[in-house]
């Protein structure tokens, strides 16, 4: 279970990692693609990446529909 789900859709957005707890996470959407976070939590959007053209492990992809899953089961969900 995620607890907050951050939702990061520039580059420069990302939240100071002392903001972060263990159980949170974060979604890169749009153009926050083209920067990976230095934390181990975070995903990016498939659809997003494949867009730009960002080579990015399969295992941190997402496509929306799943993205869609994790904001509805996140107890509170943070747009950056």
């Amino acid at each position: 279970m995620v607890n907050n789900l951050w939702l990061i859709k520039r580059p420069a957005d990302f939240p100071e990692a002392d903001m972060l707890q263990p159980d949170d996470m974060i979604v890169l959407i749009q153009d926050a693609v083209i920067r990976v976070p230095t934390i181990e939590n975070w995903v990016a959007c498939k659809e997003d990446a494949l867009a730009r053209n960002i080579k990015i492990p399969e295992d941190k992809l997402m496509d929306y529909t799943d993205i869609i899953d994790l904001i509805e089961k996140a107890n509170k969900v943070i747009v950056w």
